[in-house]
C-alpha cells in the first residue's frame, strides 16, 4: 500500500479508498470479510454515504469497526447533503446538520475524519453552508471537510467567502476521473475531470494542491474488461446499463484496447493499467474504487506497483505519442 497526507488528517491516508455502496445489511458477513481483507492489506481509508442503503452502508461499516475495534486506524470518508430528487437539491444549513446527524447515529461514531457535501446547489449561496460546516467542526463532529461533484468555480467562490470570513475552507475535493469519459453523466448533478475537457480543472487543482478523492476511478467497470463492443445489448442490471449509457463510447474502447496492450507488456491486468493511470497522475490524489471481494481489493492495490510516465499516460488517453 501506498499513504499521502492530507492537511488536517494526522492519519496517513491510503492511495486506493475502498468504497461501501454496495454494503447491504442482509449480506453483513460478506461486507465484513472485504473490510478484514482490505485492511489486512494495509488499506486504512473507506469512503461511505448517507443516501447509500438509506444509512445502511453507514450502519455496516459502523458495526464492523466497533466490532473490530479499529476506529482509531481508519480514515473514514462520508458524505451527505444528496438531493432527494432535481427539484430538492438539499444543500442547505438544515439539511446537512440532519444528515450529519443520522451518519453519526447510523455509524455509532461521534467524529467523520472527511465531510464531504455530495451534490452541490449552484444557486444557494456559498456563505451559509461554509459557516455550518464550520459550526459542526467546531463542535468536533467533522474533521476536514469538501465537495463531492463542485465545480471549481463553486469551491473558489466557497474559499474565498471562508478566507474573507476568518472560517475554515474547503481542503478536499471528490469529482470523477478515469482514463474513460463520460457521454453523460450518470446521475443529475455529478461532475468529472477526465479527458481533455477536464484538463483545466486538474490544471487547477494542481496549482491550488487541493487533494483529491476521485470516484468511479474504474469508469463504473467499464475497465472490469466485461464490458465489449459485441455485447452491450447483453447487460440487464441497472449497474452494468448505466456503465454502458455513461461509458460505451468507441474513443473509450480504443483508451480499453490500449490499456489492455499496455497491461499485457508490463504484465498487469486491465483494471490495474485503468486504476494506474488514475494514481499516476501528477496530483495528490485518492483513487475511490468499488472493490467486490477481497481478491479484487488486492488486485487493485497491487496496480500501485504500476507507474506510468508522462507519455504513457497521454497514449493511454489519445494514442500518440507511442510509448517506449
Amino acid at each position: 500500500m501506498e499513504y499521502g497526507q492530507i492537511s488536517g488528517i494526522a492519519k496517513p491516508i491510503s492511495r486506493v479508498v475502498q468504497g461501501t455502496a454496495m454494503f447491504s445489511e442482509d449480506a453483513r458477513d460478506a461486507a465484513f470479510a472485504l473490510l478484514d481483507a482490505a485492511l489486512a492489506a494495509s488499506g486504512t481509508t473507506f469512503d461511505t454515504g448517507h443516501i447509500y442503503m438509506h444509512g445502511g452502508c453507514e450502519r455496516v461499516f459502523g458495526a464492523w469497526a466497533r466490532d473490530r475495534g479499529v476506529r482509531d486506524q481508519i480514515t473514514l470518508i462520508d458524505k451527505g447533503a444528496h438531493p432527494t430528487d432535481q427539484k430538492n437539491p438539499r444543500v442547505t444549513p438544515e439539511d446537512i446538520a440532519l444528515d450529519l446527524r443520522e451518519s453519526l447515529e447510523d455509524l455509532g461514531f461521534d467524529f467523520i475524519d472527511i465531510y464531504l457535501l455530495h451534490r452541490d446547489d449552484p444557486a444557494y449561496p456559498v456563505g451559509p453552508i461554509m459557516e455550518a460546516l464550520n459550526e459542526h467542526q467546531a463542535a468536533g463532529k467533522i474533521g476536514i471537510f469538501g465537495g463531492s461533484n463542485w465545480s471549481v468555480q463553486r469551491l473558489e467562490e466557497a474559499n474565498e467567502y471562508a478566507y474573507a470570513h476568518n472560517l475554515n475552507p474547503f481542503t478536499v475535493s471528490s469529482p470523477n476521473f478515469s482514463l474513460a469519459t463520460q457521454h453523460q453523466a450518470p446521475w443529475a448533478g455529478c461532475l468529472s475531470i477526465a479527458g481533455e475537457t477536464g484538463s483545466a480543472d486538474r490544471a487547477w487543482y494542481a496549482a491550488h494542491n487541493m487533494p483529491l478523492i476521485t470516484w468511479s476511478s474504474l469508469a463504473g467497470g467499464f475497465f472490469s474488461g466485461r464490458f465489449r463492443r459485441d455485447n452491450l445489448d447483453s447487460f440487464s442490471t441497472y449497474g452494468d446499463k448505466l456503465c454502458v449509457e455513461t461509458y460505451s463510447g468507441e474513443a473509450n474502447f480504443a483508451r480499453l484496447d490500449r490499456a489492455e496492450q499496455l497491461g499485457r507488456e508490463r504484465g498487469m491486468t486491465l483494471p490495474q493499467v485503468a486504476l494506474a493511470y488514475v494514481l499516476s497522475q501528477p496530483l495528490n490524489i485518492y483513487a475511490l474504487v468499488g472493490s467486490a471481494t477481497p481478491a479484487e481489493y488486492q488486485m487493485n492495490a497491487d496496480a500501485l506497483a504500476l507507474k506510468l510516465t508522462a507519455d504513457e499516460l497521454a497514449w493511454l488517453e489519445s494514442g500518440t505519442p507511442t510509448p517506449a
